[in-house]
């Protein structure tokens, strides 16, 4: 009797073992990597890693994110094929980078000259059918765009006093491609497609006299000024796109609520990488102008003029690329018209 009774308890404890194994194996977690296309220490990646260490909370325990930044897995030109195929499950990032596979990924990265104010390009993706396009042109790739957030107005660190069109002529000047790179080209630049990582080296070495990088904080605290002392500021070229996107696969299999819970953390992060940088950036300047380590100078209204009527017309150029290009470009100024933004 004992010894049945042992056995008895015996099965009772495996079965509940067993029990509870499997139901904290039905609640493991999502383990997914992201790839962001910045440095470790600058303040966008820093912001972005807060988001991906509250997602475990935030899902209770559903899905947990690994933040890495640039390269750690491919270059920032190969993450959308990486995401695609699973080798990453995420990036946030520039589309600008992927303009080699539809130049419309350009034109929603960073149609310059288009956009004054992180509002406004925010109401045209959430608001006027931007998003559900942007996903009409990445969802081939086995990729989907949960939310589209935006950068503030970057800073350019030079060489040499940017203030006029014809400062650009002969100007190094690393940028991604896309938009932006064509433009300074058109202003005489030589535009050099350089990894993030690499941008204070070619500086240093002189293999660039420029970069289209980033905030002026992160330029200044990276200690870009040491062989770049200029910096255009208010930003004038630059207010790229961050696309956040997960393999569409695994996207198709999250449940409604933690899409939803994805989406408003991701509103959250926008909001709050807006205000901090925009303070980051105020409080550096006023370290580097009492310093005296950077001379800050900008275009002039007149220059500025100039500037974005060669951006328009750059826009005509990528239109003609492709039914995508077209589309994008279209809409955007479709909504810029009727909100009396162009």
């Amino acid at each position: 009797m004992k010894l049945d009774s042992c056995i008895r308890s015996g099965v009772i404890a495996l079965t509940s073992t067993l029990t509870l194994t499997g139901a904290i194996s039905a609640h493991a977690a999502e383990y997914w990597k992201f790839q962001i296309n910045v440095n470790a220490g600058d303040e966008q990646y820093q912001i972005a890693q807060q988001w991906a260490e509250s997602i475990v909370k935030k899902t209770h325990g559903d899905i947990s994110v690994e933040l890495m930044p640039t390269n750690s897995i491919v270059g920032n030109n190969e993450t959308l094929d990486a995401v695609g195929a699973g080798i990453l499950q995420g990036h946030i990032t520039d589309p600008s980078y992927f303009s080699g596979k539809n130049p419309a990924f350009a034109v929603y990265g960073n149609m310059v000259g288009a956009w004054s104010d992180p509002e406004q390009f925010l109401g045209y993706m959430r608001s006027a059918g931007g998003e559900m396009r942007y996903n009409a042109l990445v969802e081939p790739y086995n990729v989907h765009l949960i939310r589209a957030g935006v950068m503030i107005p970057e800073a350019l660190v030079s060489k040499r006093k940017i203030e006029t069109m014809e400062d650009f002529k002969g100007l190094k000047i690393r940028a991604p491609e896309g938009m932006v790179s064509n433009i300074f080209k058109l202003a005489g630049a030589a535009p050099v497609n350089l990894p993030t990582s690499e941008v204070y080296t070619a500086l240093e070495k002189g293999v660039i006299d420029a970069a289209d990088y980033t905030v002026f904080a992160t330029n200044y605290t990276q200690g870009y000024y040491k062989y770049a002392p200029f910096a255009a500021y208010p930003g004038f070229h630059s207010m790229p796109m961050m696309a956040v996107s997960l393999n569409k696969d695994i996207w198709d299999d999250v449940s409604d609520k933690n899409q939803k819970i994805l989406r408003d953390s991701i509103d959250d992060m926008v909001l709050k990488m807006r205000s901090k940088l925009v303070a980051a950036d105020q409080a550096q300047v006023a370290i580097a102008e009492k310093k005296g380590d950077v001379t800050i100078t900008t275009l002039s209204p007149e220059e500025l003029k100039k500037f974005r009527a060669a951006a328009q017309n750059e826009w005509s150029n990528w239109r003609n690329k492709t039914p995508e290009a077209k589309e994008a470009v279209d809409s955007i100024v479709t909504y810029l018209k009727d909100n009396n933004l162009l």
